[in-house]
């Protein structure tokens, strides 16, 4: 098992996805492909103790910006390092591929270069969401901004597989996300696709209002990419705004200051319960093979952890899983 690593894409590359890489080499001896500009990786991992025979570099000159037109980008720069890191998965040089660059771009390289699974109409970002029960894996979180019932019966196929396989979710239970709980609510795309999950045998449990994600009230949570990434990027405000309001109140006067001492240890255990970081990355199930898509701001840590992630989804056999679901499910419709 080998996995590559763009180490060019994210915010702070390449020092934490090289640092990143290193931690996970070590504390898992598996073997990383950091995939980038050589003279650029060398000089990062000549500050570093590394285990020399499982950090490796496969040179590739080019990088894609944020800002760069994702599908544009990657077919003109075959030499990116979003694109080599793919090619290597592809060519069965690597297992998996871990990109914190733009999100755009590592989906259309890893779409354009690995190739959907037979059966899969839409691909989809599948996102670990923490709740209070635990975790609620959301999707589409920002593939597919226009979708029919087909993809998100597909959706939660594939959201099923990644909850139990990887998330150790037994049975894991299916929601549609919708503006009420009754089934003869919501627009056209979520009143067509009830009826689809309803009628499939997946642990479809109906719809799923906004104010019930925080509360775990599903483990698999599906919508179109528009309103997945809108809830997404919302969540990720709302966090940051809430822990901004609550250090200004807990430090506004002496009182508040000595009480915050005294809750100091269960705030930094409910800050790492929300912290991107402690998931990684999120899978793009529908390829043909393990692509895990990272913030853009990720950090040593999180790049370790989407190597675990990728690890795991290897171990786990998803994308051959999903393989045999959808081609099952083809069957009977």
């Amino acid at each position: 098992m080998r996995i590559a690593v763009d180490a060019m894409g994210g915010d702070y590359a390449p020092h934490e996805a090289v640092l990143g890489a290193v931690e996970a080499a070590k504390e898992w001896s598996i073997p990383v492909i950091l995939v980038g500009r050589e003279e650029e990786l060398k000089k990062e991992l000549a500050s570093l103790e590394y285990p020399s025979d499982l950090i490796s570099i496969v040179n590739a000159e080019e990088t894609v910006g944020m800002n760069e037109h994702p599908a544009t980008a990657v077919r003109k720069k075959r030499n990116s390092s979003i694109v080599v890191a793919n090619r290597l998965v592809k060519d069965g040089e690597a297992d998996a591929i871990i990109s914190a660059g733009n999100t755009g771009a590592a989906m259309a390289a890893s779409l354009l270069t690995l190739g959907r699974i037979p059966g899969v109409s839409r691909p989809a970002i599948a996102i670990p969401m923490p709740t209070v029960k635990g975790v609620t894996v959301l999707l589409d979180a920002g593939a597919n901004a226009d979708c029919d019932p087909e993809d998100l019966l597909q959706f939660a196929i594939m959201g099923s597989i990644y909850a139990e396989a990887v998330l150790k979710i037994t049975g894991p239970k299916v929601g549609l996300l919708n503006i009420g709980e009754e089934e003869e609510k919501g627009n056209r795309l979520t009143l067509a696709t009830y009826g689809r999950l309803k009628e499939s045998s997946l642990h479809f449990i109906g719809n799923i209002e906004g104010r019930d994600i925080p509360f775990g009230a599903c483990d698999v949570l599906v919508c179109d990419g528009f309103v997945g990434n809108t809830i997404l990027k919302f969540t990720e405000g709302f966090a940051g705004a809430l822990f901004s309001l609550m250090k200004e109140a807990l430090l506004s006067t002496t009182r508040t200051k000595l009480g915050a001492l005294l809750i100091k240890p269960g705030l930094k255990s409910l800050k790492a319960r929300m912290d991107y970081s402690e998931y990684g990355g999120a899978p793009l199930l529908g390829v043909r093979g393990v692509s895990i898509i990272s913030h853009g701001s990720s950090n040593a840590k999180a790049f370790k952890n989407a190597i675990l992630s990728g690890i795991n989804a290897i171990n786990e056999d998803v994308t051959g899983k999903i393989y045999k679901l959808i081609a099952a499910n083809q069957k009977k419709t």
